[in-house]
């Protein structure tokens, strides 16, 4: 027997659809333009949507926005949980990210232009990078000391200051990857990194 669903149920899948289409179009635009160069139109152009049909979903840039970096944390979560582990699987994480994430350049695209873009105080990003780069550094000092403690970092190092050099890496190797077209091997040159910071070579 063929069931069919409710309408409610119906029309609410059709809309997650379409907001999940917009979110999708959203990081590629953005990625592509920044936030400061996409307007709704040019999402909803692409998206082939009026204008008035995409504020129905996202009334606001804004809104937009925050759906689409909530989305890249969604998917970082699912690919790469790294929050809390100790510290050699911490590290580890790094390099797994950015081994998926030379699968999706969009992704990529999209963080390394809103990161650059939000320094201005008055970007809708400014706080959330922020956020997001305070708790990068320091999940990241933790898992350092955790390693300093176990006799696991090499002498010399400093857990405060290996985690910025190890931000700047990633985010460096990230600018490097999306110029060269792909030509950057941005996981192995992040676990050599990484590697002249401990005794023992990462395994990731």
């Amino acid at each position: 027997m063929t069931t069919v669903d409710p309408p409610r149920r119906g029309a609410a899948a059709k809309g997650g659809a379409t907001r999940a289409m917009i979110v999708d179009t959203a990081i590629e635009i953005f990625g592509e333009t920044g936030y400061l160069g996409t307007s709704l139109r040019d999402i909803a152009a692409r998206c082939g949507l009026t204008h008035p049909g995409l504020l129905y979903h996202f009334p606001t840039k804004e809104a937009l926005l925050m759906a689409a970096l909530t989305r890249r944390d969604e998917q970082d979560g699912v690919d790469n949980p790294t929050h809390g582990r100790p510290g050699r699987d911490t590290l580890a994480s790094l390099v797994r990210t950015a081994r998926v994430n030379a699968r999706r350049r969009g992704i990529v695209e999209l963080y390394a232009t809103l990161s650059a873009e939000s320094t201005h105080p008055g970007h809708p990003a400014h706080a959330y990078f922020q956020d997001r780069y305070r708790s990068l550094l320091a999940d990241l000092t933790l898992a350092l000391e955790d390693l300093a403690q176990a006799g696991e970092l090499r002498a010399g190092v400093r857990p405060d200051v290996a985690a910025r050099q190890i931000v700047a890496v990633m985010d460096g190797l990230q600018v490097q990857w999306l110029l060269d077209g792909g030509a950057t091997d941005m996981a192995g040159a992040l676990a050599d990194f990484l590697d002249r910071l401990l005794v023992a070579p990462l395994e990731a």
